[in-house]
């Protein structure tokens, strides 16, 4: 039998049982110490309990980053329900899809949302309760009751002190659920356990962030994202402080949470850093700030150069996944190799395989598989798309790595974005990072496309912000790799498309040019002939 557990016992109240309940827990539009947060999340486990909810219920958050949000979570781990944060860049049918396949009885939402929540619960009449937050009105639902946050937090002030107690789970109880984030397909929702937050929190959080109880953190990736619901835990889980911005992030929101928070730990990802790389935040803003992260996606080592040389913070590139819940391969601290994902987690062990499941040779690419405690139990309702990922003790990650001979893994992208020009192998991020190294680039995607003669040739999507031409790129390019990896065509867009957790779609950067490039990449063949490499 597993040991009792609870996630929201061990991240807030273990603090206030050991005197630390006067210190300051999280800092949002409002601030709260530990001993408050500790109040909020026994009034939210109250309040589910008070509308029927029971053991294994789950419970769907479409909230902004706030104190609400964090609550709502903490309230349900302490009942013992399933929390579920969902993006909040879903559309109604999207979100619908999601409540339907976990079976939410609740739904808990921000006024910012409402309109798309509201139309989703319409649409799966199996939603019993509609929990909206910072509206001045309420909708009117076909089926589901509907309640104010205040009204929600007041059904459980009036609950009995069993209502507000602790669940008896234990370590293997379904705590959160995360849907991926569909860079490949439909979303799936990963089961993690209670045990698994603490797990994360004691490798990642502890031995690679060194995280402290004097530390401020402040996340750009959102609470619904593993990456950044983990960037929110961390602190708690040794008494530090959190800080959440309800408001889409931007350099100069950024730049207010820098000045007002003085954080110590900032997390982003690569898009992000780009964009504050090209903003005019002066060069000292992230004066308070001793270590930088990132994830989501590799970090290209020009970028990651151009923003320590900007504000003096280095910044630690990793990787982890919806399914492992966090990040479990990364660079350190005073061990830190751009254009590398670093080294093993402590608590995690990696292999590279090839397609038949057999280890490859050190230095040769195979698919990165991960065994460690946070690995999700599986997905639900997902049979086969588990088998196919959870093998074992072990998590198919789908990513591309290459281990080099001192130990440190570079990303060559996910196993289906390889690309074989003429025979050899491309891999995309290489190509990007030559093209993000030009002065007028900050954004850059690769990807196959195929010619009119059926052969497959690298091209690539680019965000420039000055003005350059395709031949400029591609000429860039030749100067900087072999002939063969270089992009036949240039199209530049706006923004590349991503998920809501900001990873880049691929197979959308393809429909792209699939809509659009076929002409592009007909007037380049003529300058595209075999060289010299």
């Amino acid at each position: 039998m597993a040991h009792e557990f609870n996630a929201a016992a061990w991240l807030v109240d273990r603090h206030v049982e050991q005197g630390r309940g006067g210190r300051i827990a999280v800092r949002g539009t409002r601030t709260l110490t530990y001993a408050e947060l500790a109040v909020l999340s026994a009034d939210v486990a109250a309040s589910l309990r008070g509308i029927g909810l029971r053991r294994d219920d789950r419970v769907v958050f479409v909230m902004s980053d706030d104190v609400e949000l964090l609550g709502g979570v903490l309230g349900a781990f302490r009942a013992g329900v399933v929390a579920v944060p969902v993006s909040t860049m879903l559309g109604a049918h999207e979100l619908a899809t999601i409540l339907a396949d976990c079976g939410a009885r609740v739904v808990c939402a921000t006024h910012e949302y409402v309109e798309a929540v509201a139309a989703a619960v319409n649409l799966v009449p199996e939603v019993e309760h509609f929990v909206l937050a910072g509206a001045d009105h309420l909708p009117e639902l076909s089926a589901a009751s509907v309640r104010s946050w205040e009204d929600f937090i007041a059904l459980g002030l009036g609950g009995s002190k069993k209502d507000h107690a602790v669940a008896s789970t234990d370590e293997d109880a379904w705590a959160l659920w995360l849907y991926t984030s569909g860079t490949t397909g439909s979303p799936k929702g990963a089961m993690h356990r209670h045990a698994n937050i603490r797990h994360v929190c004691r490798t990642y959080g502890d031995q690679v962030l060194g995280i402290r109880p004097q530390d401020v953190c402040l996340s750009v990736a959102k609470l619904f994202f593993a990456y950044g619901l983990g960037n929110s835990l961390f602190p708690l889980s040794v008494g530090a402080i959190t800080v959440l911005e309800p408001r889409s992030p931007t350099a100069e929101v950024v730049a207010e949470r820098l000045i007002q928070d003085k954080p110590t730990i900032f997390c982003g990802v690569p898009t992000f850093f780009s964009h504050l790389v090209a903003s005019d935040l002066p060069d000292d803003a992230f004066a308070s700030v001793r270590l930088a992260t990132s994830a989501g996606e590799p970090l290209p080592a020009p970028l990651q150069r151009r923003f320590t040389e900007r504000f003096g913070v280095q910044i630690i590139d990793g990787i982890g996944c919806t399914e492992a819940l966090n990040t479990f391969l990364s660079n350190t601290p005073g061990d830190i190799r751009p254009g590398t994902t670093g080294r093993a987690v402590p608590g995690y062990e990696l292999q590279l395989r090839d397609g038949s499941g057999a280890l490859v040779p050190q230095g040769q690419p195979g698919t990165l598989h991960v065994r460690g405690e946070s690995i999700a139990l599986g997905y639900w309702r997902r049979t086969a798309a588990s088998r196919q990922v959870f093998v074992g003790e072990w998590l198919n990650t789908g990513d591309t790595y290459v281990l080099n001979d001192e130990g440190y893994y570079t990303c060559m992208g996910r196993s289906n974005d390889l690309i074989k020009a003429g025979g050899i192998w491309v891999t995309p991020s290489e190509v990007e990072g030559r093209l993000l190294e030009h002065p007028q680039v900050s954004e850059a995607a690769v990807v196959g496309l195929l010619d009119a003669d059926g052969l497959v040739k690298p091209v690539a999507c680019v965000v420039a912000h000055g003005v350059v031409t395709q031949e400029e790129l591609i000429g860039w390019c030749r100067e900087g790799l072999a002939h063969f990896k270089c992009p036949r065509a240039v199209l530049f867009a706006d923004a590349l498309p991503k998920t809501a957790t900001g990873k880049l779609q691929r197979f959308k950067v393809r429909d792209l040019f699939a809509e659009k490039a076929n002409q592009t990449l007909e007037q380049v063949r003529a300058d595209t002939a075999p060289g010299p490499h």
